[in-house]
Parts: C-alpha cells; structure tokens; sequence
C-alpha cells in the first residue's frame, strides 16, 4: 500500500487500538478514528482519562488498524508522536458527529475534550500473505 491507501484503509476502517506506555507498563485500548488525511490522523479522548494522562506524559504511540476479515486480514500499524489540539471550532465539529458526546460536553464543557493529531507517522501493513516477508516503512 502506498499512502494515499493507507489513508483510505484508516478511514474505511476507523475502529483502531492504540498503545501508549505508562512509566515501563504498556497499555493498550479500542479507539475511534475522527478522520485521518494529508494533515494526519485526527482522534480525540476525555481529560479524564488515564489516556490523556499518558500522552501528556509521553506523547509516543503505535495505532493498529485492522479490517477484520480473517480470510483476509490486513492490519496497518502506524508509529509516531502525538500532538494536542486546542481548536475549539474542531472540537464543536467532533461533537457535532458524535451523538455519544453531546450529554458530556452539554455538562462538563469544550474544555475537558481533548483532540489530538499524528503528524508524519510510519506505517507498515500486515497481511497473512506478506507474514514472513521484511517490513516495509510507509512515511504518511
């Protein structure tokens, strides 16, 4: 795959797992894509969340993307470092897509949404077909 299917695997395929270290303990968790483009991968979590925590901590990450066919199953990984978004008009654009969101923000407010973007991550894809071959390196 190049990078412009790489995008569109993501995009097709937006629920993903993402791995974060805390201190020396891995963590890893379900997520959901926002969107993913030539300016990066977009997701967002709660200030709440041990999540938010880690990557204020150490902003480092793997996301693991799958389209979950087993007769022919594709997973992209894609490595890198994460930045925060304070961009109130895209947090007001996430949540106005996000039903599940509304009942939080209406209560705790746009400011505990935090949003986040992976710039120039390094992807590699996974099939069963290419399990033994040597990884290839993807820049997106």
């Amino acid at each position: 795959m190049n990078r412009k299917e790489i995008l569109e695997f993501v995009n097709s395929n937006p629920i993903f797992h993402m791995a974060t270290v805390d201190g020396d303990t891995p963590h890893v968790r379900g997520m959901l894509l926002y969107r993913a483009d030539e300016n990066g991968i977009v997701f967002n979590t709660g200030k709440i969340k041990d999540l938010y925590r880690q990557l204020t901590k150490n902003p480092k990450v793997e996301l693991c993307f799958s389209n979950g066919i087993f007769e022919n199953l594709i997973q992209v990984r894609i490595a890198g470092t994460v930045e925060a978004l304070e961009d109130l008009e895209l947090k007001k654009e996430i949540v106005s897509k996000r039903d599940f969101l509304k009942p939080w923000i209406d209560k705790v407010g746009y400011e505990q949404l935090a949003v986040y973007v992976l710039k120039k991550g390094t992807a590699t894809v996974w099939t069963m077909a290419t399990n033994t071959e040597p990884k290839e390196f993807i820049q997106l």
